[in-house]
């Protein structure tokens, strides 16, 4: 029988669990999986979930780790730890759209709504951490600002409500939960997760309308920078210093 000492993890980019396999044929071996362990947990944060496993097969190979254990069925082997750690570190940033379907997955929107939501998300946790949620451009566009990554997938919605990430199943948890699950790999998840509901909670019943007033009042991060022009950049700094401005 052959032992293997695996390491494993998720990869949202990839859309799957991903693990490296270890074969262990003498004692030594438990000082490289050590130095490996810690230097994932190191460069990827103390956070980030990562599970170990030893287990019992026929031989080397990773088809005889399922035939042991179904659980490793359809979980991606990652052939060197350079590798697997940069698949991890992709994934603990967000981008917008990952925000945008947690959003979506509790708050019925229209896009022009949920643009005004996602963004609100990010300044209300850059202002409260000092560190951006996700790590999209916003723009200033004639209606408020714009997250690239959400225009890009919901655009064609136009004023009709988004529905598909929330679907009709009055299951609590059930479309939340993917997206959920999506933050909280991310770094500071926990935190982030937490931001955005508070968000949620203070901006989700305000309608499409009311959220362009809210984002285009005097001195607020648009006004300061739209200039009758789409696509002008609202930079961070701008985003720390006037957010203020469009809290309720």
């Amino acid at each position: 029988m052959i032992t293997h000492f695996i390491f494993m993890s998720s990869s949202y980019s990839l859309g799957t669990r991903i693990a490296l396999d270890f074969i262990v044929k003498e004692a030594s071996i438990q000082e490289e999986l050590r130095k490996n362990l810690n230097r994932i947990i190191t460069e990827c944060g103390r956070d980030v979930s990562i599970s170990t496993h030893m287990i019992q097969s026929e031989d080397e190979t990773w088809l005889s780790v399922c035939k042991a254990d179904h659980f490793f069925k359809d979980v991606k082997v990652i052939e060197d730890v350079d590798t697997f750690i940069d698949l991890i570190q992709k994934d603990r940033k967000l981008q917008g759209i990952d925000v945008a379907k947690y959003i979506l997955s509790k708050i019925t929107c229209t896009q022009l709504k949920l643009q005004k939501l996602v963004y609100l998300c990010f300044a209300n946790y850059l202002c409260d951490t000092g560190k951006t949620l996700f790590t999209d451009k916003i723009y200033a566009f004639k209606y408020g600002p714009v997250v690239d990554t959400v225009y890009k997938k919901y655009k064609e919605y136009g004023y009709e409500a988004i529905e598909e990430e929330k679907g009709d199943i009055d299951n609590e948890g059930i479309y939340e939960m993917p997206a959920k699950s999506r933050i909280l790999f991310a770094e500071d998840g926990t935190g982030k997760i937490v931001s955005i509901e508070k968000t949620l909670k203070e901006y989700g019943n305000l309608t499409a309308r009311e959220l362009v007033d809210l984002t285009h009042r005097k001195h607020a991060p648009w006004d300061k920078t739209y200039k009758g022009k789409e696509r002008e950049q609202i930079e961070v700094q701008t985003i720390k210093e006037f957010h203020k401005y469009e809290l309720i």
